[in-house]
C-alpha cells in the first residue's frame, strides 16, 4: 500500500519549528482538541461551543464594553474574512483603502472586485502611513470608508490603527482594519481606534489551527447591513451575523473540530493573561532582534515602528535567500521570504506561536553557523548542538 504523507512524516525524529508568521506550532492541548469528539453543527452542542468561542474572543480584546459587539465566524483563512466585509459593507460608497505592503495591496485588490468606487492611498512598502496626508485625503469628503492594515507583515511594520482611527470618528467615515496577523500578538484597542468591523485568523498570534477567520463588529453596524446588498452568498457578512444572533449557529457547515481547538487557544491565551502574552510575544522578539544584530545582519525598517509578530531582515550579499532556507530547513527550522519588490531581497522570523527563549537561541546559534560557512568557506564549523542543550535566560530579564 502505498504510504501516506503521515505516515511518511512519522519517520521524522526533530521537532520542526516554525518561525513563518503562520500557520505557527501550536499547543498539544490545542492539538488534542481537534479529536475531543464529533458533534453535529446543528444542534446545541455546536452552539455551546461557538458562544464560548465568541466570548473568549471579545475577552482577548480587553474591551470595556463588549456588549456592543459581536464576532462571527467563516471557515477560511483571514482573507475570507477581508472579502466578506469589503464585498458587504460598502455597498454604492466610496472606499479608501491606505496600503504600504502586501496586505494593504490585497485589500485593495479584494475591493476593487467588488466595489467599483475604490481608491487606493499608496506609500511604498516599509514607508511610515503619512497621517497629515491621509486627513487631508479623508477631509475632502470624498470616502465615505477607511481601511487599512494593522500589521502589514509582508514589512513588519505596525501601522497607527488609533491615530487613523481619530481621523475616520472626526470626518464621520466607517473604519475598517485588518488584523489578521496582529491579533492576539499587539495590542489592539477596539473601542479608543473607532473600529467597525475588525478581521482575524486563528493561526496567526492567536495560535490555534488555520482554517477559522473571524469578523468583530458593532453590533449597531452589523444591523446595518440589513438594508446593503451583499456581492456575494458565501461570504455575505449579514447571513452569517443574522445566523449568530437570531440561532448561534452559522449558516453554512463549518469546520467544527477547528472551533473546539480555537476555544482552547484562546482559553491557553486567556489563563496566562492577555497582558503578558503580549509580553512573552515581545520578549521573544527583543531577544531575536538582538542576535541578529550581534550577527551584523540589518533589519530592514526600525525597530520603534515593528509589530512583535515578525522581523523582516535584510538578506547578506554574500548568501541566496533560498540557500539560507534550505540549511535551516535541514536542521528543523523553517522562515518566510519576502514578497514583491522585498523577494530575495529579506528574510523573515516570526515569534508567535508556541515558542520558547530556547527555541530562538537555538534559531540565531543555527542561523550564525550557516552564515558562517558561507561568508567564509574554506573554514569548517562544528555542528549545532541539540536544541535541548541550549541554555535559556528567565523571562524577566528580556521585558
Amino acid at each position: 500500500m502505498k504510504q501516506t504523507f503521515i505516515d511518511k512524516t512519522k519517520k521524522r525524529q526533530k521537532r520542526e519549528i516554525l518561525f513563518n508568521p503562520g500557520p505557527v506550532n501550536v499547543a498539544d492541548n490545542v492539538k488534542r482538541a481537534t479529536i475531543f469528539q464529533d458533534i453535529c453543527h446543528r444542534e446545541a452542542e455546536f452552539s455551546h461551543l461557538l458562544s464560548s468561542v465568541e466570548s473568549r474572543l471579545l475577552d482577548l480584546f480587553e474591551m470595556e464594553d463588549e456588549s456592543l459587539y459581536r464576532v462571527v465566524f467563516l471557515t477560511g483563512s483571514g482573507s475570507a474574512a477581508n472579502e466578506s466585509i469589503l464585498s458587504s459593507v460598502v455597498g454604492e460608497k466610496r472606499i479608501l483603502i491606505l496600503s504600504n505592503g502586501e496586505f494593504g495591496e490585497r485589500l485593495y485588490k479584494i475591493s476593487k472586485i467588488h466595489n467599483e468606487q475604490t481608491v487606493q492611498l499608496k506609500f511604498c512598502w516599509g514607508e511610515p502611513l503619512d497621517t497629515e496626508v491621509i486627513e487631508s485625503c479623508v477631509a475632502k469628503g470624498q470616502v465615505d470608508i477607511v481601511a487599512m492594515v494593522h500589521h502589514e507583515t509582508s514589512t513588519g511594520m505596525l501601522n497607527p490603527i488609533e491615530s487613523i482611527g481619530k481621523i475616520c470618528k472626526n470626518h464621520g467615515k466607517m473604519f475598517i482594519v485588518d488584523a489578521v496577523s496582529s491579533a492576539g500578538g499587539d495590542e489592539i484597542d477596539v473601542e479608543k481606534s473607532g473600529i467597525d468591523f475588525l478581521s482575524g485568523s486563528s493561526s496567526k498570534a492567536i495560535s490555534s489551527l488555520p482554517g477559522l477567520s473571524f469578523v468583530l463588529g458593532k453590533k449597531a453596524e452589523f444591523e446595518k447591513l440589513k438594508e446593503v446588498k451583499s456581492k456575494t452568498s458565501y461570504l455575505s457578512l449579514y447571513k452569517h451575523y443574522r445566523f449568530l444572533a437570531g440561532h448561534l449557529q452559522t449558516p453554512n457547515t463549518p469546520a467544527v473540530n477547528l472551533f473546539f481547538a480555537l476555544d482552547v487557544a484562546l482559553e491557553n491565551i486567556l489563563t496566562q493573561g492577555v497582558a503578558q502574552r503580549r509580553l512573552h510575544t515581545a520578549a521573544l522578539a527583543k531577544r531575536l532582534r538582538a542576535g541578529l544584530k550581534r550577527l551584523n545582519l540589518q533589519l530592514l525598517i526600525d525597530e520603534s515602528r515593528m509589530s512583535s509578530v515578525v522581523t523582516t531582515v535584510k538578506m547578506p550579499d554574500y548568501i541566496e535567500f533560498n540557500d539560507l532556507k534550505d540549511n535551516l530547513k535541514d536542521r528543523g527550522i523553517v522562515i518566510y521570504g519576502g514578497k514583491g519588490p522585498l523577494k530575495e531581497k529579506v528574510f523573515q522570523v516570526g515569534s508567535i506561536g508556541e515558542l520558547s527563549l530556547n527555541d530562538i537561541d537555538y534559531f540565531l546559534e543555527a542561523l550564525g553557523e550557516i552564515l558562517q560557512v558561507f561568508m567564509f568557506p574554506d573554514l569548517s564549523v562544528p555542528s549545532s548542538p541539540g536544541q535541548e542543550e541550549i541554555d535559556s535566560a528567565g523571562l524577566e530579564n528580556l521585558v
